[in-house]
């Protein structure tokens, strides 16, 4: 007798186990670490284990089953999450399938394969996309332009272009640092690097690579780049056999009539721009919208639109967070000019006041892109050589959630548009 109760305890307790999942809330009340929440969803899809995303329920959480090593890691790493039964999950589920709810369930399968595009030596500026990853313990792989040109690509899922100037013309740096060590170091090694891949110039090499992420994306992959990897990217391809660049740069004088000879339908999202070709001047062209920006910084923001969770759920699942209005932040392209972009951009962000777009999404053939303005979401102005910022200070950071939604966006199971 005392045997069989035993048992049925075990089994009672074995199904209560079973029959329960973890919800990983991310509203703003509830989650006190919504970054290293991403985290878990990543480590959690390396264990090959099914998770839920919850489109715009409780600022987007996650439903998992119940694994008792789940839920020390949530505990390890600091993530708030909620114990339900079967029948509170189910429940959940079913007042979001409601067609009235602007929300959705979206599974995620398969943690996706994440590289970084960047250079192997230091430069005296950092990346939002590297240091979100570190902090929330999301591997990713370094590779740089032998890799690219080597075709390395096709191995990955998701590739982030770190703070990179595709035109060739070293971030436009020359007035401010053309006499720093960095910068000297920089040109040195990077026309070393063309000529061993077989380019006479820099910009060569760069619209190269350009040229071998465009193929990566239209394959299948998923792009994504901040601050001057997105106007810089789109201007390179724009600018396919025409010179862009001062003898400064390369050797020999621009083409002067490099303007008239752009073509704009080689880029990914922006259109009818006008290039900024003084090199002494800290811009690459007209699209970004960084001098607009005369606000006070506490009225410096911008919002995110609301899409439906049911008919566009690549921009919901793009735009989940726990606030709708988020903090402005400063880079060399800081925004984009509205007029600038092209018709079939999805406009995903955007600041009223100033009338520019912070954040945009597109396709191309089989592949996915998104372009985020700005430097660092938790640094105003972030200069030259200053300090990286500690996340362990922001580890609710709504401007910082953006990037880790593309980050785990890969992940989900493709869902057709419903009719």
């Amino acid at each position: 007798m005392y045997r069989q109760l035993l048992i049925y305890l075990f089994l009672f307790t074995s199904v209560c186990v079973q029959g329960s999942h973890i919800l990983i809330p991310m509203d703003e009340e509830n989650q006190k670490n919504h970054l290293k929440a991403y985290g878990i969803a990543y480590w959690v899809l390396q264990n090959d284990i099914e998770i839920e995303w919850l489109l715009n329920y409780r600022g987007g959480s996650f439903l998992i089953q119940y694994y008792k090593d789940i839920e020390k890691e949530l505990t390890i790493r600091g993530v708030s999450y909620e114990i339900i039964a079967d029948v509170q999950a189910a429940n959940i589920k079913q007042k979001i399938a409601d067609p009235e709810v602007n929300q959705d369930v979206v599974k995620l399968e398969k943690s996706p394969k994440i590289a970084v595009y960047s250079p192997d030596g230091k430069m005296p500026w950092d990346d939002a996309v590297t240091m979100v990853l570190t902090y929330a313990e999301i591997p990713y792989d370094i590779i740089y332009d032998s890799a690219v040109i080597n075709m390395a690509l096709p191995k990955y899922d998701w590739l982030h272009l770190h703070h990179e100037d595709f035109t060739g013309q070293y971030g436009k740096f020359y007035r401010s640092y053309r006499n720093a060590p960095w910068y000297q170091r920089q040109q040195r090694e990077s026309e070393a690097s063309a000529k061993s891949l077989g380019f006479e110039k820099v910009s060569e090499l760069k619209l190269g690579v350009a040229l071998k992420i465009k193929e990566f994306v239209a394959g299948g992959g998923f792009l994504f780049t901040m601050c001057s990897g997105t106007d810089s990217y789109d201007i390179a391809l724009s600018a396919q056999n025409v010179d862009i660049c001062e003898s400064m740069f390369d050797g020999d004088p621009m083409d002067r009539k490099a303007q008239e000879k752009l073509n704009y339908n080689n880029t990914f999202a922006f259109k009818n721009f006008t290039l900024r070709t003084n090199p002494m001047e800290y811009e690459f062209s007209d699209i970004d919208g960084t001098t607009l920006h005369r606000l006070p910084e506490n009225q410096d923001v911008f919002s995110l639109f609301e899409f439906s969770a049911k008919w566009d759920i690549v921009p919901t699942m793009l735009c989940q967070n726990h606030v709708n209005v988020i903090k402005g932040f400063m880079g060399q392209t800081t925004d984009f000019k509205k007029n600038l972009i092209k018709s079939d951009v999805t406009v995903m962000g955007e600041s009223k006041a100033l009338g520019t777009v912070r954040y945009i999404h597109g396709t191309l053939g089989k592949g996915q892109w998104t372009f985020y303005g700005g430097h660092d979401p938790e640094d105003y102005q972030h200069f030259v050589g200053d300090p990286p910022t500690d996340l362990n200070l922001h580890p609710n950071s709504p401007g910082y959630r953006l990037i880790l939604n593309n980050i785990l966006f890969p992940a989900a199971k493709k869902k057709k548009r419903k009719t």
